[in-house]
């Protein structure tokens, strides 16, 4: 039975959420903007959902919530709608280092377009240095986007600090909070966020549909234009099904995910445990600062597209990076930024859990990847001559 341990890149549809989305493909297809009976059930649905995300966060206001097509869409609408809206008031963009692409490619577009932006380093755990980032603040800067936490490595920011900073400088403080929504909590009232990022599929909604938060005085430009839904900030027919959907996840993880993340926590902790027992292995990350569903290896004279095809070979299906990056050839630069040469980060393999793992599945890949290693090293013109001595010596 095929073992998945690459939760961050994709989740199934929970069942539940799936039945909750059938009858708005067929039996309930109004659309809000419709004046007539089916529009009028529709608008109601539409804010019932608004709610159910507003109530995941601890918003105080159904108003707070904006839909979108996704996590990608809601960064470009936070900090490129942010980024026009305020251009009067400055000009420049703080973001970390370690940031999904999606931010990082927003930053560049945004330096085209005349913005300056920094990018704030990080320790070698992938935490940022408060000292740091307040260093870079200038009377320009208009905007902080900073993740919760890191979508490759699981290392939690210190966002309530970030935020608190941003606030002192009347700065507006945009957090995408994806990586870590199916396993930390929320509350945009205990942290004051301006804007943050949210994604259905990362609590096992169907894919194609997201959500921005914006703090209630926050309005930023749209970056799409048309028929004025969403209060005008993002134009577009509602994909009802997709939002129905996410709204039942939503309110599912709200019940289940303090149970739900201790469960994982116990079994990433049994997945490190194992894992490190391998010779020249190591933890990429914060050791305890991270999300409960989140690991992050490296090993010494491995590469991490050979580690991935020989463990599909064993039908362990696994991640050497972020999923939007993948297909290139370059080493994360999330575990660059962490200070690891070129060759330490092409060894690295991703292995994260979710609703579906099991604990024979972390034992599966225990058991299993010592051997695999072993082989992959053997056959590696970067194994040292000695190293491979006593490999030789192990298997007498």
């Amino acid at each position: 039975m095929t073992t998945y341990l690459d939760y961050q890149s994709a989740k199934p549809v929970d069942e539940r959420v799936l039945k909750e989305m059938l009858p708005y493909f067929n039996e309930k297809f109004g659309n809000p903007s419709s004046l007539h009976l089916y529009g009028y059930n529709a608008t109601n649905t539409l804010e019932e959902a608004r709610k159910k995300i507003a109530d995941f966060i601890n918003a105080p206001s159904p108003d707070n919530i904006i839909f979108t097509s996704g996590a990608t869409e809601s960064n470009n609408l936070a900090i490129i709608g942010a980024a026009m809206r305020r251009k009067n008031q400055g000009n420049h963009i703080i973001i970390s280092e370690i940031e999904h692409i999606s931010i990082h490619n927003i930053g560049k577009y945004l330096e085209r377009q005349g913005f300056k932006v920094s990018r704030v380093g990080v320790d070698r755990f992938g935490r940022i240095n408060l000292n740091k980032l307040e260093r870079l603040i200038t009377d320009q800067t208009i905007i902080i986007s900073i993740s919760i936490a890191s979508n490759e490595i699981g290392t939690l920011q210190p966002v309530k600090e970030i935020a608190e900073i941003a606030q002192k400088h009347k700065i507006w403080f945009h957090s995408d909070a994806v990586a870590s929504q199916c396993s930390v909590p929320i509350d945009v009232q205990d942290v004051p966020y301006d804007l943050l990022t949210l994604s259905s599929n990362e609590i096992y909604g169907p894919r194609g549909v997201g959500a921005l938060y914006l703090k209630k005085g926050v309005r930023v430009n749209p970056v799409l234009i048309g028929g004025g839904q969403e209060r005008g900030m993002r134009s577009g027919s509602e994909n009802m099904p997709g939002i129905v959907g996410f709204a039942k996840a939503a309110e599912i993880m709200k019940a289940e995910m303090s149970e739900e993340s201790a469960r994982l926590k116990e079994l990433r902790d049994k997945l490190i445990q194992g894992i490190l027992t391998i010779p020249k292995s190591y933890l990429n990350g914060h050791p305890e600062e991270r999300t409960p569903h989140n690991t992050n290896f490296r090993f010494d004279y491995i590469e991490g597209e050979s580690l991935l095809l020989a463990l599909r070979d064993e039908d362990i299906q696994v991640a050497t990076g972020s999923a939007c990056s993948s297909k290139t050839l370059e080493p994360s630069h999330t575990l660059i930024s962490c200070g690891l040469l070129h060759e330490e980060a092409h060894g690295s393999l991703l292995l994260t859990l979710g609703r579906f793992t099991e604990e024979k599945d972390i034992d599966k890949i225990i058991e299993a990847l010592p051997g695999v290693i072993k082989r992959l090293r053997k056959l590696s013109p970067l194994t040292p001559a000695k190293f491979l001595e006593q490999i030789k010596e192990e298997e007498k």
